[in-house]
């Protein structure tokens, strides 16, 4: 092994654990949003009288197996009846997703659908919002996926960090795996989440006041989006692309893990192929377009922890790599690295450090079990590596066959969504 070849591994497992150390600060920080959060979800909605406009958006695409269900959950938020209207886009759908709309339009005053048909309709989540929020005259736009259940209170938990706080664009909750006792992989997908959720999301905002928006479950003030004339209809992650404009513009997006909605995942392997392959075709647009205007940011520190965040799925794959081969490496004695070095148990105390931030994330929902802690242990040396195979599929539809990027909604399941009463905050 020549030398350069040395120097490169060494600095790859520096890099390595510079990650693995700066996800252990964010665990941390997780943990005092987690202690913050309990504490002031107590008192978000004392006071408040006032009401604004609302309303909620939620793009809908061959949604007949969800959409009854989610628009009945969302007339059942506890918000002022006269202040919130519900408009579902039927963005050129196929099947009964317009009737069933048409339908219950006509019980509730609240519910309005849009119908969008071919050339218009069709193109996607951006076009199919910014066509939307024309239609409306709402102070506060809401954003809610067509398998969405939220809990009665997350719609004004989140409008009132908006009214107490002018300084944010906007405010996004917390989303919860409705179908995570399905299989194995929904039981993944359910730890993935909340990790990511209290670690980069929560841990960023408590230390940096930094989140990303997600693809539902948030509020965002009209002026702003027409200040940033709307989503970027080009974006196959949206809401990654609008938070980067947003940073940019000198505002803030509040992370409230005590607004929740509850959402349905993929089940399959094959639809979680396709739905991470398209996060990640998302996220390469939106690198590309934040490498042009990074140094016109107001920040340049928020800018580069922005480009991190987006770039994770690359940094994540080059420490999955890196981590095997020091695995085995170390597992079988090859003795090719001549750099003396404990690998072996650099490996396994990277092992263990991840565990142990799953574990706390677990257990702010109370989900900290002996099975989940199992889980995450396989999830290393299954789940993870999944990801290998996503971004490979995604870099090499973008940068080697520069296939064009369309969007390509996730396939829903029948059943209805599991809750669980929220004791964590």
């Amino acid at each position: 092994m020549t030398a350069t070849f040395e120097v490169t591994f060494l600095v790859s497992v520096a890099i390595m654990w510079f990650m693995i150390g700066y996800q252990f600060i964010l665990t941390i920080a997780g943990f005092v949003l987690f202690r913050k959060s309990r504490r002031e979800s107590a008192t978000i909605l004392q006071d408040i009288t006032d009401w604004p406009s609302v309303t909620i958006l939620v793009p809908a695409h061959n949604e007949e197996l969800v959409i009854e269900r989610t628009v009945r959950s969302l007339l059942a938020l506890d918000y002022p009846a006269d202040r919130l209207e519900i408009m579902v886009i039927n963005d050129a759908s196929l099947d009964d997703t317009g009737e069933i709309m048409d339908r219950l339009t006509q019980e509730d005053p609240r519910v309005k659908v849009m119908h969008r048909r071919p050339p218009e309709g069709g193109r996607g989540k951006s076009a199919a919002l910014n066509a939307a929020v024309r239609a409306t005259t709402s102070e506060i736009i809401a954003i809610y996926d067509a398998d969405n259940h939220p809990e009665a209170d997350a719609l004004k938990i989140l409008v009132a960090h908006l009214l107490r706080r002018p300084d944010l664009a906007a405010a996004m909750g917390k989303f919860r795996t409705g179908n995570r006792r399905r299989n194995l992989l929904t039981r993944f997908i359910n730890i993935e989440g909340l990790s990511f959720q209290w670690i980069m999301q929560g841990g960023r905002w408590q230390m940096l006041g930094i989140s990303t928006l997600p693809g539902t479950n948030y509020v965002i003030r009209r002026e702003i989006l027409e200040q940033l004339n709307g989503w970027d209809e080009e974006a196959l992650t949206e809401d990654s692309e609008m938070s980067i404009r947003i940073y940019q513009a000198g505002h803030k997006i509040a992370f409230v893990p005590y607004a929740v909605t509850w959402e349905q995942e993929p089940e399959t392997l094959h639809v979680w192929l396709k739905q991470r392959t398209r996060w990640v075709r998302g996220n390469n647009y939106v690198i590309a377009k934040l490498l042009g205007s990074i140094w016109r940011s107001r920040s340049r520190v928020l800018a580069f922890e922005m480009l991190h965040t987006l770039a994770l799925y690359y940094l994540f794959l080059t420490a999955i790599i890196i981590s095997n081969i020091i695995f085995i490496l170390g597992l079988c004695h090859i003795q090719v690295i001549t750099v003396y070095g404990p690998f072996t148990a650099v490996w396994i105390a990277a092992l263990v450090l991840y565990l142990l931030e799953i574990k706390l994330a677990l257990a702010y929902e109370e989900e900290d079990t002996a099975a989940n802690f199992l889980l995450s242990f396989l999830m290393y040396f299954s789940y993870c590596q999944a990801w290998l195979i996503v971004v490979f599929r995604a870099f090499y539809a973008d940068y080697i066959r520069r296939q064009k990027r369309t969007w390509d909604k996730t396939t829903r399941f029948e059943g209805l969504v599991e809750k669980k009463d929220r004791t964590s905050v």
